[in-house]
């Protein structure tokens, strides 16, 4: 079979390890950058097109993807004269790869059907080294006989690829995901900032969590920064963090469900944010918690 012709918006960490990893499966890749351009450069070396706006990427493809940060982000490179909307052929599928609310995701997906393609979301797990090496958990949702044709592509992108129900499924699922998270990285960073003031080891107190039901991969992450001075094994941002935790308390109150624990966690990052530190790791709010006296 021929493979499909793929556009791609949005050149940041993981949209170009995922280009990457598209032009090594040998698909045809047409792009177009979302905001910053420094990995925009290193695709086009490698056999990408680079279009100049997204009706044109779309245009250009029977699959348009996007990997961007913010649900005004896709809404924007979806809608207008110069969006994918109105490049999109019949029978046409996009797939947004990014964490966006549900709400959204729904609207898009009926100016999109109005216009003759399919919306699918699919939001992803797991780093954008992962991504390079085809090995990301994917959380689509959608129509599935569309979800059936463009499975081959998604397995040539991830290595757990789930169908979880209609339309905006993926996206509330990612969100509740991501509140998850984040709610158990801010509380075993401050947990660790803790053991500082009450004069006991953080590693000892790691020894004795990670021996019991507590353990767990989040767990793991903050330890590397709190214990062993490595950011890295988390490498998604306290601004991101604080984003998908906003979207998720938006899409419960708009669902209906109540949240007692996001406005804790959102205060925490948001504090963090205000204190200059939005580009630091997840794990690196263990210095946010460190610094607060009782009051702040």
């Amino acid at each position: 079979m021929t493979q499909p012709k793929i556009g791609f918006i949005g050149i940041g960490l993981m949209g170009s390890a995922m280009v990457l990893r598209l032009l090594d499966r040998g698909y045809a890749v047409t792009l177009c950058a979302n905001r910053a351009r420094p990995r925009v450069d290193e695709c086009v070396a490698a056999g990408a097109v680079e279009a100049p706006d997204a009706r044109a990427a779309a245009e250009a493809s029977d699959i348009v993807m996007l990997c961007v940060d913010t649900s005004a982000s896709v809404e924007a490179r979806m809608r207008g004269e110069r969006g994918v909307i109105a490049g999109l052929a019949p029978g046409a599928t996009v797939i947004d790869f990014g964490t966006s609310l549900p709400s959204s995701t729904r609207a898009l997906g009926a100016e999109v059907a109005a216009a003759g393609g399919v919306y699918l979301d699919a939001p992803l797990g797991r780093t954008p080294s992962h991504g390079r090496q085809g090995k990301l958990n994917i959380m689509a949702a959608g129509d599935e006989g569309a979800f059936a044709r463009v499975r081959p592509v998604l397995e040539d992108l991830g290595e757990n690829i789930f169908h979880l129900g209609p339309l905006g499924a993926g996206h509330t699922i990612k969100l509740m995901n991501n509140f998850f998270a984040m709610t158990c990285a801010t509380a075993m960073a401050e947990a660790f900032a803790t053991c500082d003031k009450a004069g006991v080891d953080r590693q000892a107190l790691y020894d004795v969590l990670s021996a019991g039901p507590n353990h767990s991969g989040m767990m793991d992450f903050v330890k590397a920064y709190a214990v062993d001075g490595d950011p890295a094994q988390l490498a998604f941002s306290i601004r991101n963090a604080r984003k998908d935790v906003g979207y998720y308390a938006q899409m419960a109150e708009e669902a209906g469900a109540a949240s007692l624990l996001s406005p804790a966690t959102k205060t925490a990052l948001n504090l963090a944010v205000a204190g200059g530190r939005g580009d630091d790791m997840v794990p690196q709010i263990t210095e946010l918690f460190a610094a607060l006296a009782p009051g702040d």
